[in-house]
């Protein structure tokens, strides 16, 4: 008989009623039973479950403990009470479910392309169907959030200023500059210069708090509040930069803009929270199904305006202006970057701000936003 010294590594939140001691070291008498048999995977063999004997478990991290010195008969036959479980490779339809955000850059990528060789497969996709559809990525915002999320949100100002800074301070001056740049250096038209500046001015899109949900859903509330206080604002800062920058000041539909927040922002994501305060089982239910449905909606939002577009996209101005645009945007991106960096680079969390407000700074109110 060989006996063998492993380590294992275990995720104390799967196991719920399991709440270690604070000290670097837990007895063994302390862990549950159901602890003391791991599912443990070989090469060349099917998962299955060991009992195991444990000395000690050494603290890691707040939800994750290391198992030290874990002994078990290699040369042994599983016993009568070793039961087989299935091959960890093969993923329920539920996890895959759960997954469909990560292919989402892909998904996006592919369906630039499609518009491009196929336009008739996003034109039908038209300006009527943009408010449900970003009405429906705030509703899965929603359902994976609670009302404390938005609370703590409100508790960092200063977050919520430099996103604001961002929005109407550093991505008009960008506009301002790539504006000219259109217009002096690319000979473009001067309404193609004016148009740059002009989306600049604008508040960001909700695309930008999807973004967020899915690189830092802890975030998203936060990124959620920002554009919505952008957009209110956007009223009175939107027409005021545009007579700065361009020199004539753009009439602003009030009604239609609170109108926009309201169906688009606040009844999607006040809809899912609610659904999951009153109806967790529900929620529970239909939460796995809204990574792929949120997936499909964002091409959709990314596919159609350049499909409708085409025409000006293929003209002869149409590499220049696409070529400016992407410039911009990427520009933008990078400023919020730099500058939530160096304002909170103390932070524990700074690159999750860091990302948060490069996607405030980047995302401006376009086809798709409503």
């Amino acid at each position: 008989m060989t006996l063998t010294t492993y380590s294992l590594s275990i995720r104390c939140s799967q196991f719920t009623q399991f709440r270690p001691q604070p000290s670097s070291l837990v007895p063994i008498h302390h862990l549950p039973v159901s602890l003391r048999v791991f599912s443990l995977s070989f090469p060349g063999s099917r998962s299955i479950r060991f009992p195991i004997c444990l000395d000690s478990v050494s603290r890691l991290r707040s939800s994750r403990f290391l198992v030290s010195r874990c002994l078990f008969d290699q040369s042994a036959e599983p016993g009568p009470n070793v039961v087989a479980e299935p091959d960890e490779n093969s993923k329920s339809i539920v996890t895959m479910l759960k997954e469909a955000n990560s292919l989402l850059p892909h998904v996006v990528l592919a369906s630039t392309l499609l518009a491009l060789a196929y336009p008739p497969s996003f034109t039908w996709f038209t300006s009527r169907y943009y408010a449900p559809a970003l009405g429906f990525l705030m509703f899965a915002v929603g359902i994976n959030s609670s009302e404390n999320d938005f609370l703590e949100a409100f508790q960092r100002p200063a977050a919520i200023f430099v996103g604001y800074f961002g929005q109407f301070a550093v991505k008009p001056l960008l506009g301002y500059i790539f504006g000219t740049i259109a217009v002096t250096l690319f000979g473009l038209p001067t309404p193609i210069g004016a148009g740059i500046m002009l989306v600049s001015c604008v508040s960001g899109a909700q695309l930008s708090n999807y973004a967020t949900f899915l690189t830092d859903p802890s975030l998203a509330p936060l990124s959620i509040v920002m554009t919505s206080m952008s957009t209110a604002t956007a009223v009175f800062v939107t027409p005021l930069l545009s007579l700065l920058l361009i020199g004539k000041r753009l009439p602003v539909d009030v009604k239609g803009m609170i109108s926009s927040i309201l169906q688009i922002v606040i009844a999607p994501i006040a809809g899912g929270l609610l659904l999951n305060r009153l109806f967790p089982r529900l929620s529970n239910a239909i939460r796995p199904f809204l990574p792929p449905l949120s997936v499909l909606d964002t091409a959709l939002c990314v596919g159609a305006p350049l499909a409708i577009n085409i025409e000006s996209v293929m003209s002869p101005f149409g590499a220049s202006i696409l070529f400016l645009i992407v410039a911009f945007h990427l520009s933008a991106f990078i400023a919020g970057y730099l500058l939530a960096g160096s304002v909170f680079h103390e932070a524990p969390d700074v690159k999750a701000l860091q990302r948060t407000l490069s996607f405030e700074t980047e995302q401006s109110s376009g086809p798709c936003s409503g």
